[in-house]
C-alpha cells in the first residue's frame, strides 16, 4: 500500500509539472504574438517562439513527420516512466524521474494539440544567445541532472550487495 501511495506521489509532481509548463505556455499564446522578444534583464529575454523540432531545433525543418515521430518517443518513455515510478526507489532517482515525466508530458501536449512546442525563456549573452526553452525543458534536463548526481551519491552494489 505505501508503494502504491508513493507512487501517486511521483505521477502527482509530474503532472503538476506538466499542468504549470501548460499553463504558462497558454498565457504566452494568449498574450504574445509569434516572434515576441520583451527584454526583462540584461541577459533574459520573455519570448513567443515554435519549436517544431527537439532540443536545439533538431530536425525543426524536417517538413513536418518529425512531429510524430517525437510525438511516438514522448509516448513511450512516458509510458516507461510511469511505470519505473511504480516500483520503490530512492527519492533523488524518483524525482529525477518525475521530472523528465512531467516534462515529456507537457511537450507531448504542445506537439499533440499544436503541431510545436511553445518556448518562452530567452538567456543569453551579449549577442550569444541560449536556445529558447520552457518549464517542460527545465523538468527534463533537471529530472536528467537528478539521476546523474543520484548515481554518483548511491552506494555502489554489485550483485545485490553494497561494496564497501
Amino acid at each position: 500500500m505505501a508503494v502504491f501511495i508513493t507512487s501517486w506521489l511521483w505521477w502527482t509532481l509530474a503532472l503538476a509539472i506538466a499542468s504549470a509548463d501548460q499553463a504558462l505556455k497558454s498565457a504566452i499564446a494568449g498574450s504574445l504574438p509569434v516572434g515576441t522578444v520583451i527584454p526583462l534583464a540584461p541577459f533574459f529575454n520573455l519570448v513567443h517562439f515554435w519549436n517544431t523540432g527537439a532540443a536545439f531545433s533538431f530536425l525543426a525543418d524536417a517538413g513536418g513527420w518529425q512531429r510524430y515521430f517525437f510525438i511516438v518517443i514522448a509516448l513511450v518513455i512516458s509510458m516507461v516512466l510511469a511505470l519505473i515510478l511504480r516500483e520503490p526507489r530512492a527519492n533523488s532517482e524518483a524525482l529525477g524521474y518525475s521530472l523528465i515525466l512531467g516534462g515529456a508530458v507537457g511537450n507531448l501536449i504542445d506537439r499533440s494539440l499544436r503541431g510545436h512546442v511553445i518556448d518562452y525563456l530567452d538567456f543569453y549573452w551579449q549577442s550569444w544567445h541560449w536556445p529558447a526553452f520552457n518549464l517542460a525543458d527545465i523538468g527534463i534536463v533537471g529530472g536528467a541532472a537528478m539521476l546523474i548526481l543520484s548515481s554518483l551519491l548511491s552506494p555502489k552494489t554489485e550483485t545485490g550487495r553494497a561494496i564497501e
